[in-house]
């Protein structure tokens, strides 16, 4: 069996992080393949090395003196190798770093060696081999990873090694230079890790105990979910929900290999299992039926009213081509005979409202108005396909606290089914379906 275990950046933060970390992989000698961030905050008023390593790079383009905020990051990995009792010559390893410090500097190769140094720490520190995610993922030029050049290279370096710390966030192009994910791409450099080597389990450990029903900021200490599909997790990651990098669940959905989010701090958490589908629902899932709520503030409804309307697709195929012109996203097309709107977010409209709204009565000889102010909140899970009467039981609560709604629409799977209110309402509609539905 093979596990994949990728530790994100709180969960490496100093050398006491890093003994919880030995501990877990100690524990299980299924855990042959580890994935690491750079190191994270310690606490609220710490930083990032990554976000440290882009201001390096921001005071070299600007010619301001980096020293000051390089010796911090310096610092960083210098305590940690005290702490764990190590050994690696970090010196060394910074004279390299400091070596490229100029204009031509790739910020891709320097925003990656908070991961390198890291995972160069942690192989010591585990007793594994330390493996250049440069070495292992390959990028094409158009920025896409090679897939079947990257599960070649991981089973080829396998083979030789059986037990292996990669440094996660970057890969590298054709001609060897460094090449990065967006921030938060650890995740998918584990994601593709585990499908490359066919893994049983990718295990992503971070500082919450799985992933939450609804938003902690908004709700006091909220249930975790056991299991959650996919598709569920799609729903709630585009509505808002900071599960994971967007693109983490492709490599190892295609593969269904059970993606399993845990908490460094409570290793015997079984946390969340992400997969693509479950047998028979526990009597848990059975009873709540819902799996997660998220949402998203600060949306804009763009109106259109004509009689007859739903009969002429050319209207709508006009306002579409419109919004397509003026870069304007599409979240949802709420309907009716006689109308439609356009839900947008307003940050994307907000300066080029004018322009569209005469565009369209030119172009489809209808006026348009755009409402703004509104929420969209998902109420997700896989069960409310079986149960009836859940729109209902949904507006009543909702209905019974005042909450005015201003859109409903359900996704064709039926596993989502999303609403919109006021942003004034939007804390408390989630604070009212979560006491209703979640508990």
């Amino acid at each position: 069996m093979i596990k994949v275990a990728k530790f994100g950046g709180s969960s490496l933060s100093n050398g006491e992080q890093f003994a919880k970390v030995k501990n877990i992989i100690d524990r299980d000698p299924d855990r042959r393949m580890v994935v690491v961030s750079a190191p994270g905050r310690r606490s609220a008023e710490d930083n990032k090395v990554t976000d440290l390593l882009y201001l390096v790079k921001a005071h070299i383009k600007y010619d301001v003196s980096y020293d000051s905020i390089f010796e911090i990051i310096e610092q960083r990995y210098m305590d940690i190798r005290s702490e764990c009792h190590l050994t690696l010559d970090l010196d060394r390893e910074f004279e390299i770093i400091r070596d490229k410090l100029d204009k031509q500097i790739s910020m891709d190769y320097l925003a990656s060696r908070g991961e390198f140094l890291n995972a160069k720490l942690m192989a010591e520190y585990l007793g594994y081999q330390f493996v250049d995610a440069a070495d292992l993922i390959s990028f094409q030029y158009n920025g896409e990873v090679d897939m079947d050049k990257t599960e070649e290279n991981f089973k080829e370096i396998f083979e030789v090694y059986n037990r292996i710390v990669m440094p996660g966030f970057y890969g590298s192009l054709p001609n060897g230079e460094i090449k990065v994910f967006s921030r938060g791409g650890s995740d998918v450099s584990g994601a593709i890790a585990a499908a490359s080597l066919d893994a049983d389990v990718y295990e992503n450990w971070t500082d919450v105990s799985g992933i939450l029903m609804v938003d902690p900021h908004i709700v006091d200490n909220p249930k975790s979910i056991a299991r959650v599909t996919y598709a569920e997790l799609r729903e709630l990651s585009y509505m808002g929900a900071a599960v994971l990098h967007e693109d983490t669940v492709f490599p190892v959905r295609a593969k269904d290999i059970p993606l399993n989010i845990r908490n460094t701090n409570e290793p015997d958490n079984p946390g969340t299992i992400i997969r693509e589908s479950f047998g028979a629902a526990s009597p848990e899932e059975s009873h709540r039926f819902i799996t997660g709520i998220t949402g998203k503030r600060d949306f804009s409804l763009i109106k259109i009213a004509k009689g007859n309307i739903g009969d002429n697709l050319n209207t709508l195929r006009k306002v579409i081509d419109i919004c397509e012109q003026y870069d304007i996203p599409i979240s949802q097309i709420p309907s009716g005979v006689d109308s439609f709107s356009i839900v947008t977010p307003t940050a994307k409209l907000e300066h080029r409202k004018y322009d569209v709204l005469s565009a369209i009565k030119r172009e489809c000889g209808v006026d348009a108005e755009i409402d703004q102010g509104i929420s969209i909140i998902a109420i997700v899970g896989r069960q409310m396909a079986y149960k009836t009467g859940i729109s209902g039981k949904i507006f009543g609560a909702l209905g019974v606290n005042k909450v005015n709604i201003r859109i409903i629409e359900q996704c064709a799977d039926e596993i989502n089914i999303m609403i919109g209110v006021f942003n004034d309402d939007f804390e408390k509609a989630i604070r009212v379906l979560y006491e209703s539905f979640a508990k």
